[in-house]
């Protein structure tokens, strides 16, 4: 880590995340209180984005967003047990824990941004992968969104030929409709 978060900001940031979100499991607002009482393991406390690549991780989620509960990844095994977490955590004190918290707007809010780090695990291709999926996702909403207008044109011409202006007029106002999604 670059540029270590002093604990103090850390434990502030959790208490102000505990008293403004109501989490979905309450064992994980235990486990944060926990993990608040030890400075040294608030020493080891990295909050991350994508912490399922991390070897040791703690996904917790708030009761705004709709995601696990809570998972405890460590070493590419997962549990959804958060006493086992516990035990875990308490006797490998020496080993960095990496957090996800899923809450609303979460990057939109300074102090989460203000405790959030670079995630030192994320493949590499992770960034150039979420760009392939994002450009696909693209071309192949326009493909459907083409072959949708494809065939409103076909009912739109077979509503003149019947002369049914009701089924025209509303055949008519959707491929506006995604005509208007083109500009």
């Amino acid at each position: 880590m670059n540029n270590p978060i002093p604990v103090m900001e850390k434990r502030s940031f959790l208490k102000w995340f505990l008293e403004k979100y109501q989490l979905k499991r309450r064992e994980c607002a235990w486990l944060l209180n926990f993990l608040m009482s030890d400075d040294v393991l608030m020493e080891r406390v990295h909050f991350v984005e994508n912490a399922e690549h991390c070897p040791k991780a703690l996904m917790i989620s708030a009761g705004d967003v709709d995601q696990v509960p809570f998972a405890f990844h460590k070493h590419r095994h997962v549990t959804m047990d958060a006493e086992k977490s516990f035990h875990d955590i308490r006797l490998n004190r020496n080993e960095d824990i990496y957090i996800q918290l899923n809450f609303k707007e979460k990057q939109s809010l300074p102090e989460y941004a203000a405790v959030l780090e670079d995630n030192p695990y994320l493949p590499e291709n992770a960034v150039e992968q979420s760009v392939n999926e994002l450009l696909a996702e693209l071309v192949l909403d326009e493909s459907l969104r083409r072959s949708q207008m494809e065939a409103l044109e076909g009912k739109i011409d077979t509503a003149l030929l019947q002369k049914d202006r009701e089924a025209f007029l509303d055949l008519s106002r959707q491929y506006s409709d995604l005509k208007a999604l083109d500009s």
